[in-house]
């Protein structure tokens, strides 16, 4: 029987099988997306030479109700330069030009073409590896590299080493120009960074809730991004200072209550004290006539003596507490002293910091023109001179093969070649 024929030729089937004929179809449609990001879909890509792909094969089992894999087809291949891909029983089938999707189609009628089968069985083909992409020209290393995923002219050129470097005396000076230049671009962004910094403490020192961005970032792509990143620092001292001012304001709210409710007692301790007085002076007499006890009138005595001694207790504890609503005053007043004093000391450091990164980039500007004057080939000056470096996609496509200039943020798509070529800047 030919069903017998074919279990003898295919290998024991894989140890992992579906159940369900939903999860099997399910696995398969996860199987025939491949990752290319940075490309167009994946439907839409051609497979060519040297692209590695995985090729997985299942059958339908009628009886079993099940989907089982063939490991003797399931395999990663490699597209050879004939475009062509190799697989046991089914032989040599050309998919230069297919996608992933007519690849697996192929497969799978060539296999039920050869093995006489009476179901088409089910083949995914996903990518495992691009075809790489070329570097030539004006680049350390030459050669191809492998293709990944949203790949530009400039990471293709950095995986080559960069622009070639000699050790020639023209070469020197183009690498001070680089090297002035990595310098001047960094110079650069702290300038940016403490002109920020310096307009958030001028808006501190003026009590200003919003910082005014500054003329001379304006223009910079960065400018609100480095705005927003001083108006946090601003917003997290202020809420800082706030806080100690609010607790110095509740502390100064406590204590003056509670020289209100020591004044209330005192008032009240003052009318007792009196009424206390007033009755010794009318028993006195009478205790000078024999009338009245000394007993009654000692008494009378040492409860004024408490009353005043209570009544002084309350007025010392009253100073007290304006005491204590002073020194809050104060404290509030020092807190403010203080931070406008370290607002004045980050100004004049910030200052300074910008003033030297002034001159520095004056410095690095400077080396950067006479690099320029011994070596005119440089690659690209910042705001100098106007770009040199000159890039051109070689790409063959139905049998065409076409040249189009490139940018350094050009994507690249696989079995792309990058010439790097340098010219003489016209001015």
């Amino acid at each position: 029987m030919l069903t017998e024929l074919i279990a003898r030729r295919i290998e024991p089937l894989l140890q992992n099988s579906w159940r369900r004929l939903e999860g099997a179809v399910c696995g398969l449609g996860i199987a025939l997306v491949c990752s290319c990001t940075g490309l167009a879909h994946a439907s839409d890509y051609s497979l060519g030479a040297l692209d590695k792909v995985s090729v997985k094969v299942v059958q339908w089992q009628t009886a079993e109700g099940t989907f089982r894999e063939w490991p003797t087809i399931t395999s990663t291949y490699t597209v050879t330069s004939s475009g062509n891909l190799t697989l046991p029983f089914a032989g040599s089938i050309p998919v230069s030009g297919k996608t992933p999707k007519d690849a697996a189609d192929a497969i799978s009628r060539s296999l039920q073409q050869k093995l006489g089968l009476v179901d088409l069985p089910e083949t995914s083909v996903e990518i495992v590896e691009f075809r790489p992409v070329y570097v030539s020209g004006l680049v350390q290393l030459p050669g191809k590299y492998i293709f990944e995923p949203d790949m530009t002219v400039l990471k293709a050129v950095s995986l080559a080493g960069g622009v070639r470097r000699s050790v020639d005396e023209g070469q020197r000076f183009e690498r001070d120009f680089f090297n002035a230049e990595g310098s001047y671009a960094v110079l650069i962004a702290e300038r940016n960074r403490l002109i920020a910094a310096l307009a958030r403490i001028q808006a501190e020192l003026q009590n200003q809730p919003e910082i005014t961005m500054p003329a001379e970032i304006a223009k910079d792509p960065q400018s609100a991004a480095l705005i927003s990143a001083e108006k946090e620092i601003m917003v997290s001292k202020q809420n800082g200072v706030d806080l100690q001012l609010s607790a110095l304001q509740e502390l100064k709210a406590l204590y003056e209550a509670e020289i209100i409710s020591l004044e209330k007692k005192m008032v009240v301790q003052n009318r007792q004290l009196g009424l206390a007085k007033d009755e010794l002076r009318s028993i006195g007499g009478l205790a000078d006539k024999g009338l009245v006890v000394n007993s009654r009138v000692m008494d009378l005595k040492t409860t004024v003596a408490d009353m005043e001694g209570k009544l002084l207790d309350l007025d010392t504890a009253s100073l007290r507490a304006k005491q204590e609503v002073n020194k809050a005053t104060r404290d509030a007043s020092d807190l403010a002293n203080t931070r406008k004093a370290a607002l004045t000391v980050e100004n004049r450091t910030t200052q300074a910091a910008l003033d030297e990164n002034n001159l520095k980039l004056v410095m690095y500007k400077k080396l950067m023109a006479e690099a320029l004057v011994n070596a005119p080939e440089s690659a690209v000056a910042t705001g100098m001179v106007a770009p040199l470096l000159n890039y051109t996609i070689v790409r063959a496509k139905d049998g065409k093969v076409t040249e189009t200039a490139a940018k350094e943020d050009t994507l690249l798509m696989p079995g792309d070649m990058v010439k790097v070529a340098v010219s003489r800047n016209p001015a």
